[in-house]
């Protein structure tokens, strides 16, 4: 089977920092080539993987002031779909231009749905022929047909367990009020521990009024964005994971990789937490600040090896890797 795997070009995949959907994009594009897939990457010419890669792109335009986005992704996704008709499928993880193209496509196309930017994007999934992978239950739109659900999944053996950690919580993810920073802040004051931040500023204003002022260098410590080694240190080294969103997130990478590392999930009962997060083995689901402050004590008297054996069960590179190859086998010979 020849696969086309179209990534995003916003960062490298896989990234140095942040970028979610590169890293997704990554760990599959190497699970493939293992189980012997033929795969080509359209990614950023910088990326590394042990596919064959391919693009226009020289790096990722968010990190690249003289690159506009939208001229590089129209270019990107253009030169991908010319080579189309040489692969049995091409899998997108792009947002929805490719879609609006989806006609010029030469082999069956599908995308998996990463989230939605917002309702207006909809007319182009919804006359597009593609078909589409949910990464939850939680996230689908009703006026889609879904071939599957497919929950991402992560790099295990990079992110090593801890067994004891220290008494400190951590926040991961962008900087913004979706994400609930400020709530975590306040979450992490009344249960009388400090807090670790890591993620990239999104929100420069909220950053500013909410955030900042709580940051001391002590009880509230910010990091910023951290790459792959230094995420699994913070994760690692914390009682629990603080994840108090104020959005229906689609996912949250972030959470799988903190209960990977042995260290269980305090989150709001949104999205797909229900999901992702097991009651009282990988975590606890609250709604609100007085029960996240109660569900910290909880949480860090969790057994952290079944945390990670669960995790690592429902979470795994690989996992993810076999659902996609059952989903490609049901399109391409199906």
């Amino acid at each position: 089977m020849r696969v086309a795997l179209l990534g995003p070009i916003a960062w490298r995949t896989p990234p140095h920092h942040y970028g979610p959907w590169e890293q997704v994009t990554g760990l599959l594009a190497e699970g493939l080539v293992s189980h012997g897939v033929d795969v080509t990457l359209f990614a950023t010419l910088d990326s590394v993987t042990s596919a064959q890669l391919d693009g226009v792109s020289p790096r990722g335009y968010a990190d690249a002031p003289d690159m506009d986005g939208r001229v590089w992704e129209a270019m990107h996704v253009s030169h991908a779909l010319a080579r189309s008709a040489q692969f049995d499928l091409v899998h997108s993880h792009l947002d929805w231009l490719p879609l609006a193209f989806a006609e010029h496509c030469g082999a069956p196309l599908l995308t998996t749905v990463h989230g939605f930017s917002g309702a207006g994007i909809l007319p182009a999934y919804a006359r597009a022929r593609s078909s589409y992978v949910s990464i939850s239950d939680a996230d689908r739109a009703p006026e889609l047909d879904y071939v599957a659900t497919v929950h991402h999944g992560v790099d295990v053996s990079g992110l090593p367990f801890t067994g004891e950690a220290g008494p400190g919580l951590a926040a991961f993810g962008r900087i913004h009020p979706d994400k609930g920073t400020h709530t975590a802040i306040e979450i992490a004051r009344r249960a009388g521990r400090s807090l670790t931040i890591c993620g990239i500023v999104q929100d420069e204003r909220y950053f500013a009024e909410q955030v900042a002022p709580h940051i001391d260098g002590d009880q509230v410590v910010f990091l910023g964005s951290v790459g792959p080694r230094r995420r699994a240190e913070v994760l690692g080294a914390s009682a629990a994971l603080l994840h108090p969103i104020a959005f229906d997130e689609p996912f949250g990478l972030s959470v799988v990789e903190s209960m990977v590392c042995g260290t269980p999930v305090v989150a709001y009962a949104r999205g797909s937490m229900p999901e992702v997060v097991d009651e009282g083995v990988t975590g606890f689901l609250v709604s609100s600040v007085e029960q996240a402050v109660d569900a910290v004590t909880r949480a860090a008297a969790l057994d952290r090896a079944d945390c990670r054996e669960r995790a690592q069960q429902r979470f795994s590179a690989d996992r993810m890797v076999t659902d996609y190859l059952a989903v490609y086998d049901q399109l391409v010979h199906g």
